[in-house]
């Protein structure tokens, strides 16, 4: 029982069926998630929705209109329920040399690794987005 895990295997899935827009159930780790896949451009737009119990995000994928291809190629799960990854400021992470973001929990709430190295914060790295 990963929800975070479930939540990038629905966005993963819907890329690869070309899905435009995907329902998830909501949680507040989910919700920053997909405020952090926005500011950095990996997603088109989201809303969030209260159904009176645990509510739902709903969120357009982005895609290229040439190539038809997906903004987000991968999503990983590093940090999962039965081997946490903790790293200290000095040893944040770089997806492919800069060109992903390290999505992190920290202090201060989730963020990606440049964020967090520029607030000069460790935490948990819970996915690589690229």
């Amino acid at each position: 029982m990963d929800p975070i895990a479930d939540f990038l295997t629905i966005i993963r899935n819907a890329i690869k069926a070309n899905h435009r827009i995907v329902t998830i159930p909501a949680s507040n780790t989910k919700k920053e998630i997909t405020k952090v896949l926005m500011d950095q451009g990996y997603i088109q737009n989201y809303k969030f929705e209260d159904d009176g119990r645990q509510g739902q995000i709903k969120i357009a994928l982005k895609y290229n209109p040439e190539t038809k291809s997906a903004a987000i190629s991968n999503l990983q799960r590093i940090s999962r329920p039965g081997l946490r990854k903790y790293c200290k400021v000095d040893e944040l992470p770089r997806v492919m040399n800069g060109l992903g973001v390290a999505i992190m929990s920290t202090s201060k709430g989730v963020m990606t690794e440049k964020q967090a190295r520029a607030n000069n914060l460790g935490g948990e790295v819970l996915c690589y987005v690229y």
